[in-house]
């Protein structure tokens, strides 16, 4: 049916063979996914560090200086808050505006914030972190707008055959970022090490911090500007959606041109047939057409984004016992603050490498094959059982099987990205509307960001005591909600092998969509038992 009703340049960009077009488009998207993992999270590699230069109490000359818990999650959480704003807004202006001119402004808004980060004065301890959390939220807000622009572009360019495994890639890149964070964080503190080798805080406090390490910190969070500027010129560069000019700003004969050149094929305008398209396509959000079309699919990847984060974004729950137990890091009073600094992001290197990474890339292999569905309800079951055994046995795994501890810290890393971390990434970038694509796409990203302050400044509170008890109870309540994530996962349909057009129903075949994509769930799960027969 998609296909007897479909623009051309539609059905073009459906059937396309994989092409460099394709691989620049990935690379670009994929850039500003990288930069933003990497302002996201370099900022963990040095908190510690901020907590020895700007927090030191003379009165407690045996301590080292660390942040209060409420300034450590102020300094490492207000990014989350920027985030969750630019994605609300940015998702809307790229539904009005349109997808290009707004890519550009996220990616100008990352480097200046991340340059100000690094740049951050004042003459007080308060007023640098004050400064620091302002640049930082500010820098989250460009972080924002790239989730569902960077989704939406991708899928509005790739063909229907191979569109899960680009917007999966792009999202990979979120990993890359990740380990490039923790690897820039320590060759530059070994770098300092070498040049400015100090004693160990218990061997002498006040020498263990040496002032030159200000600039370490500073360089750290600056140097995620540079991948950001390395891809401007390009995404400058990208024309627009051939979906978006076409559908929305109703221009078929740009659409044709700007494709077809991409393409390298020349496209019929259509004028007559894309009339019919956006007649048929004029519902706003708040309607009941939205509603009995799209209700449950928007519902379904706002819950699970949700319920994601919450157990996501808690993970380091366990972090304090887990390196140490991987031998990767030491007592704080037996290290230099650079030192700290060097186990700190080597142990964040480690465990991005082994425990995050693979996953993102096992997804991008398997999801046309598997299927978004079935992995995102593998995922968030497999991470259940994972943080269930954590919970029940915490305390006889961190004192008695350190390394079964590892191991299943692990592999809850491992099915989130191989799982529902990547699929609630891809799923609302294919199954809505194209005037609402990025709207709906920021709304459930939102919900995800509001999942992680949850679990950034309430679920962290359990750890503040350090009470095993605590712990358990905490990891047990993560396990539960990634149980809900699987309920809720029920609530979208799977969308592998279809044009965006038929999922959405924009070709006319939305008058009962949630039931006809039953049935083509149902039916393609059948004919794939056929075929491994």
């Amino acid at each position: 049916m998609a296909s007897n009703n479909n623009l051309a340049v539609l059905q073009a960009l459906d059937t396309a063979r994989t092409q460099w077009y394709h691989v620049k488009a990935i690379v670009i998207a994929g850039m500003g996914f990288f930069t933003d993992a990497y302002d996201l999270f370099c900022i963990t590699a040095v908190s510690k560090l901020l907590g020895r230069l700007y927090f030191y109490n003379p009165d407690k000359p045996s301590t080292p200086g660390k942040f209060q818990p409420n300034i450590n999650n102020l300094v490492t959480g207000v990014a989350l808050f920027g985030t969750l704003s630019g994605q609300l807004v940015f998702g809307w202006l790229g539904d009005k505006l349109g997808r290009k001119k707004v890519y550009g402004i996220t990616l100008i808004l990352m480097v200046i914030c991340a340059i100000c980060s690094g740049l951050s004065f004042g003459s007080t301890s308060e007023s640098v972190i004050g400064t620091l959390c302002f640049f930082r939220f500010w820098l989250g807000f460009g972080i924002g707008g790239d989730y569902p622009l960077s989704a939406t572009i991708m899928s509005e360019y790739a063909n229907k055959k191979t569109r899960g495994a680009f917007i999966a890639a792009v999202f990979a890149m979120q990993g890359v970022g990740i380990i490039f964070a923790g690897l820039v964080s320590m060759i530059l503190s070994a770098i300092f090490l070498k040049l400015y080798k100090r004693p160990s805080f218990k061997e002498d406090p006040i020498f263990s911090t040496p002032p030159q390490a200000d600039y370490l910190w500073r360089i750290v969070l600056m140097f995620g500007a540079l991948p950001a500027l390395l891809t401007f010129y390009w995404r400058m560069k990208m024309p627009e959606t051939g979906r978006y000019t076409a559908l929305i700003e109703g221009n078929a004969k740009q659409a044709a041109a700007d494709m077809g050149r991409v393409l390298d094929i020349k496209l019929e305008e259509e004028e007559d047939k894309l009339s019919q398209f956006k007649a048929a396509n004029q519902y706003p959000l708040l309607s009941s057409e939205f509603y009995r079309r799209h209700g449950l699919h928007l519902i379904g990847t706002m819950t699970t984004w949700f319920l994601l984060d919450i157990a996501f974004y808690s993970q380091n729950l366990t972090q304090k016992d887990i390196f140490p137990a991987m031998n990767l890091t030491k007592k704080a009073a037996d290290v230099s603050a650079l030192e700290e600094v060097y186990d700190n992001s080597r142990a964040m290197f480690i465990v991005a490498l082994l425990g995050t990474f693979p996953g993102y890339w096992f997804t991008v292999l398997f999801i046309e094959k598997i299927g978004r569905f079935t992995i995102q309800l593998v995922g968030f079951f497999m991470m259940s059982i994972f943080m269930l055994i954590l919970g029940l046995k915490y305390q006889y795994l961190k004192d008695e099987n350190k390394s079964l501890f590892a191991v299943l810290y692990g592999l809850t890393f491992f099915f989130a990205n191989f799982g529902p971390n990547s699929t609630t990434f891809v799923l609302p970038a294919e199954l809505f509307p194209t005037r609402l694509r990025s709207t709906c796409h920021a709304l459930s990203a939102a919900s995800g960001k509001a999942g992680a302050i949850i679990a950034a400044f309430v679920v962290q509170k359990f750890t503040l005591s350090g009470e095993a008890s605590k712990i358990r109870r905490a990891l047990i309540f993560l396990a539960f909600t990634n149980m809900l994530g699987f309920c809720f996962t029920f609530l979208v349909p799977e969308t592998r092998g279809r044009s965006l057009e038929e999922i959405s129903g924009e070709d006319g075949g939305g008058q009962n969509e949630t039931q006809m994509a039953a049935r083509r769930s149902v039916t393609m799960q059948g004919s794939d038992r056929l075929e491994a027969n």
